[in-house]
């Protein structure tokens, strides 16, 4: 199942906190971002593929080291439609930022201080996505989005940017 599929199932199921609208509002940011950068939006979300491939070891570590309460709180905070630096330092450190930074420039053609100034929105958006799979407050179980995510196949195929373009489609 691929990570929209799981984005799907959580929207239909009461227990998660997903929704139509918190699709809709990380497409339309997606969208705003675009335009602020005057970069088409299927660039943008190839760059919130490459940060998602970026965050996906982050997060495996902390899952791992701290748990996957810690690793679920961090999210709960972090996630959003604002930019956030806080996110970005706290999640990734300065060699992985440019690693990701100069992948990203290679792949996108975008400026590298695009990218930079970028990733403040673009690492809460990633994180707001992978928030779609957690429980409400009343309900037992664990984040089956960021579970996806995280126990993908490694192959470093991160399909943040297909989910966002079945988004779209679903939405539209």
């Amino acid at each position: 199942m691929n990570l929209f599929n799981h984005i799907l199932s959580a929207i239909d199921n009461p227990a998660q906190q997903a929704s139509s609208g918190q699709l809709s509002n990380i497409l339309s940011t997606v969208g705003d971002l675009s335009t602020n950068v005057n970069a088409d939006p299927s660039t943008v979300q190839g760059l919130m593929s490459i940060v998602g491939k970026y965050v996906r070891p982050a997060l495996q570590q902390k899952r791992e080291v701290e748990g996957e309460q810690q690793a679920q709180a961090f999210i709960n905070q972090f996630s959003g439609i604002n930019p956030n630096n806080q996110a970005v330092e706290l999640l990734l450190g300065s060699p992985q930022i440019q690693q990701l930074v100069q992948e990203a420039q290679q792949r996108t053609g975008l400026n590298a201080s695009l990218i930079q100034n970028m990733l403040p929105t673009l690492v809460p958006l990633v994180l707001n996505l992978l928030q779609t799979g957690a429980t409400t407050n009343d309900s037992q179980g664990s984040n089956t989005v960021l579970n996806a995510f995280l126990d993908a196949d490694g192959d470093g195929d991160i399909d943040i940017a297909d989910a966002m373009k079945m988004a779209g489609n679903y939405l539209g």
